[in-house]
């Protein structure tokens, strides 16, 4: 029923596995590689042919520079966090009060509401992008930071509140029902008991919040114009000129872009693997 150990397999099974390994890692890091090299190649390389060849003048701080200076790219990268930030703690918060909402109480419509937040996650983003277009424009939301806050924090709550509901269920139910005995109201029981035991899951989920708004570049395209709230998606691809492409500086910003999320996951990718396998074991 469950998958072999990897110690229990054949020699020479074992074998292939472990000299498999390494090929379908170059594989997977060969287009990362590409674009490192890349951010770091001349552009007269790149108008000669040389794309795959180790470049031969490196030009680090002249592409990273020019990345940053030919466009605003650091107002991307500041819009990038302020719609960011607010969107992350805004949809924990919220979706916290609602697991728990989920997970403890039982009301009508529970099971109902429930089933609502799982069929949200399900429902494709290119179906919804007309409507909420059309409603941004109604709001006067349209081309603004708060705009994109309010999308991200209505979007993002579904899934967050489904991640921590599951994770809520899995505590000990006589840890809440002992703190009321003691006297403990809802507010107390939720700060003091239950936020405090699912921490590992609020880290990990702030880390894959915090990608999927950070990387998004879907609806920060349809739902911006222009520079004014445009994030540093959007200023990726504005390096793109109209007849030809220097394909060193797009990378370049390629990489500032991606070095933010990176470094969050690295930072805290303890409570990250504590947060994905809480509750997988029993005693």
């Amino acid at each position: 029923m469950y998958p072999m150990p990897v110690e229990k397999w054949k020699p020479a099974a074992r074998r292939a596995y472990k000299l498999s390994l390494p090929v379908a890692l170059l594989i997977w890091l060969l287009p990362m590689i590409a674009v490192l090299v890349t951010s770091v190649r001349s552009s007269e390389e790149l108008s000669e042919g040389n794309y795959w060849g180790w470049p031969k003048h490196v030009t680090l701080i002249d592409n990273y520079r020019e990345a940053l200076t030919t466009s605003p790219m650091l107002h991307y990268f500041w819009n990038s966090v302020q719609i960011t930030l607010p969107s992350v703690a805004g949809a924990i918060a919220l979706a916290a009060m609602a697991g728990f909402a989920l997970a403890v109480y039982r009301f009508p419509g529970n099971s109902t509401l429930f089933a609502t937040f799982v069929a949200g996650n399900f429902v494709p983003i290119q179906v919804l992008m007309i409507p909420v277009r059309d409603l941004s424009l109604r709001l006067g939301l349209y081309n603004s930071v708060g705009g994109l806050i309010l999308f991200h924090l209505s979007f993002q709550t579904g899934f967050c509140a489904l991640f921590l509901r599951n994770f809520i269920k899995q505590l000990p139910f006589e840890l809440i029902e002992a703190a009321r005995i003691e006297g403990a109201n809802e507010w107390t029981v939720f700060f003091k008991i239950v936020l405090p035991l699912i921490r590992p899951a609020l880290a990990a989920l702030a880390i894959l919040v915090f990608t999927f708004v950070w990387n998004d570049y879907f609806w920060a395209l349809c739902l911006t114009q222009g520079d004014d709230a445009a994030p540093i998606t959007v200023g990726v691809a504005a390096l793109k000129g109209q007849w030809t492409t220097a394909w060193n500086l797009v990378s370049a910003g390629s990489v500032l872009a991606a070095m933010p999320s990176v470094a969050m996951f690295f930072a805290m990718q303890k409570h990250f693997v504590a947060g994905l396998t809480f509750g997988a074991t029993k005693g």
